[in-house]
């Protein structure tokens, strides 16, 4: 009960003074070069996300200009339910599946916000079940997609709370930021306010994925 109360605390202090940066509509039908796949944290207003996913949308227009950028905001409710994450697992994989078959050449870059986090994870084979507002597995991005995942982008990631992190596959091309005292991805992180901090990651977010792609 303490966590979801903490949950919904730092919903109602993001949503309240933040300003929204700029971002195209969650849409990502033409074939652009890179798509950028966002999953937002609970109850997180804003286009992608307005603390992450905005804020590192134009970061990497700002950053990728040669590229084109298209984006997506992944489709779940990101809510307290026992099934949100799930939920916005299985429509991640089944965005970068149904892209990759129209749009061969695409890559993407996936990013995560504390919710999200846990959405991304699962989504390239990392189990949240048993973090904060975690899941287990649906749905996985397939074998053969996985050279086309360019960069994994994870802020305030509730796994890293267990002791886990990304291995394996997409270790190398991962970057997870967690805010010191942030209690969703720190055990026994006692700053609230921490974990709303993140949109000051976002450049270096993008200079991560621009190494990438």
């Amino acid at each position: 009960m303490r966590i979801r109360f903490c949950l919904a605390a730092l919903a109602l202090v993001g949503g309240a003074g933040l300003t929204t940066l700029s971002a195209p509509p969650a849409t990502a039908a033409a074939c652009s070069d890179i798509d950028v796949v966002a999953a937002r944290g609970t109850f997180e207003p804003g286009t992608l996300g307005a603390i992450v996913g905005d804020p590192v949308f134009s970061a990497l227009q700002r950053k990728l200009t040669g590229k084109s950028l298209s984006s997506y905001k992944v489709n779940y409710p990101a809510d307290l339910s026992l099934t949100s994450a799930a939920q916005g697992n299985s429509d991640l994989v089944n965005h970068v599946r149904s892209q990759a078959a129209a749009c061969p050449n695409q890559r993407f870059v996936l990013v995560g916000y504390s919710q999200g986090a846990n959405v991304v994870d699962n989504s390239i084979g990392i189990s949240s079940a048993g973090a904060v507002v975690g899941s287990p597995i649906v749905a996985t991005i397939p074998a053969a997609l996985e050279g086309k995942v360019a960069a994994v982008l994870l802020f305030g990631n509730p796994i890293r709370a267990l002791g886990k992190s990304v291995t394996g596959t997409y270790q190398s091309r991962t970057i997870d930021f967690c805010a010191k005292g942030d209690p969703i991805c720190e055990n026994g992180g006692g700053d609230v306010l921490a974990h709303l901090g993140y949109t000051a990651n976002a450049g270096a977010a993008a200079d991560f994925a621009a190494g990438k792609v």
